[in-house]
């Protein structure tokens, strides 16, 4: 089931802008991370890096890859490799279905956001497509576009 994220509540941490750019999203997916206590409360200060993120699954279970949780100064001892393995809490039916699409279609899953919702952390993963270098243009130039049109009608007023 596609994620119904409401906006009261939340505290976006996290942003994967380049996602957008290099993949077409499909559909989102709202999972909850099983995380240690320096973990979170790096991810309540902001040091959290998507970028280079993105999901696997094995073993009937969906795994958050190459994301960089930085380690909390305070708590030097306890701290965990900052690009470790995290376990996504999905239900069983998306995570099987997740499966299906990514070996039927030749689709990935990557990280789209990290935010905390009632004082627990989320990740808004993204069913994706890889877009090829002309999509890539246009996208861009759409952009481009769509700016020229807003700064001409701020300037006409």
């Amino acid at each position: 089931m596609p994620s119904q994220t409401n906006k009261q509540n939340l505290k976006i941490v996290a942003d994967n802008r380049k996602a957008s750019f290099l993949y077409e999203i499909l559909e989102k997916y709202e999972a909850g991370i099983s995380l240690y206590g320096p973990e979170i409360k790096s991810i309540k200060s902001g040091k959290v890096n998507l970028s280079d993120g993105y999901v696997a699954i094995k073993n009937g279970e969906a795994l958050l890859l190459n994301v960089h949780i930085s380690p909390y100064e305070k708590a030097s001892r306890e701290n965990k490799d900052p690009l470790r393995t995290r376990v996504l809490l999905l239900h069983k039916n998306e995570i099987l279905r997740l499966y299906g699409k990514i070996k039927e279609k030749n689709l990935t899953v990557v990280p789209l956001k990290m935010y905390l919702k009632g004082g627990r952390a989320k990740v808004e993963i993204g069913l994706a497509k890889g877009k090829k270098l002309y999509d890539k243009r246009a996208s861009v130039k759409e952009k481009e576009h769509k700016r020229e049109v807003e700064r001409a009608v701020r300037n006409k007023g």
